[in-house]
């Protein structure tokens, strides 16, 4: 089976050897992928809507791993039994569902060993919460799909060290990707920065109360794109 981009990244995160939990599990590419080349023994394939678990257990019988990949109909972890598996993924939802998903799946972290996450959206209040909560960062990554960018974190139970994330701009872009100079996110910043100042450029001469405000915003976005960029050294000009 073929992965796109972002799934692949996403199953490579998995450490080799765990037994997995798959949330959100649509078609079920990525346990059918991580028990289908060997890397993980098991996997359970969870999912909130019917539809898509019935796609997954149809691609799981057709690659022959019924055997190895329990389908589970449920909302989140809530299905979840604590110790069956090692790794929990959860990929290709917005931050804020994400959270929900980590709060009420509270019964699952002491027992999981990894977590493996590639929220869409609000990055920033994700990595906030597992600072916050006790989650330790072990490793990020970018990747560039199809025109799009996507971020997946590694981490895992244990004391997040106070101060790692230097800059407010760090919960948003990534402390290890700032850390280790990642040139996906360099590039990705190089766009973010011309974006912002071809807004900044249609809000000129604009008077309103509105466009003032956009302005504000649009410069404290760039100020922090920049930052970040001073910090990876590849801040042009």
């Amino acid at each position: 089976m073929q992965l796109s981009k972002r799934l692949k990244l996403v199953a490579s995160f998995v450490p080799e050897g765990d037994r997995v939990a798959d949330v959100g599990t649509d078609h079920g590419y990525v346990p059918i992928w991580l028990v289908g080349t060997g890397r993980c023994p098991g996997a359970v394939a969870m999912d909130v809507r019917q539809g898509p678990l019935d796609r997954a257990r149809a691609h799981i019988r057709e690659s022959g791993l019924e055997d190895k990949i329990q389908v589970r109909l449920c909302d989140g972890l809530s299905g979840s039994i604590p110790g069956e598996v090692d790794t929990v993924v959860i990929a290709g939802m917005g931050g804020e569902l994400m959270l929900r998903i980590l709060e009420e799946g509270r019964h699952m972290w002491e027992s999981t060993a990894h977590f493996v996450l590639s929220p869409q959206s609000d990055l920033d209040k994700v990595r906030r919460f597992l600072e916050a909560e006790g989650f330790l960062l072990l490793r990020e990554a970018m990747v560039l799909d199809e025109g799009k960018y996507y971020t997946v974190l590694l981490t895992g139970r244990g004391m997040e060290e106070k101060g790692t994330y230097r800059r407010p701009s760090w919960y948003l872009y990534g402390k290890l990707l700032i850390q280790d100079k990642d040139p996906v996110l360099q590039c990705f910043l190089e766009k973010e920065e011309e974006r912002l100042e071809k807004i900044l450029a249609g809000l000129a001469g604009k008077a309103t109360d509105g466009a003032a405000a956009a302005r504000k915003e649009i410069l404290e976005q760039l100020a922090g794109v920049r930052e970040v960029q001073a910090d990876m050294g590849c801040r042009r000009g």
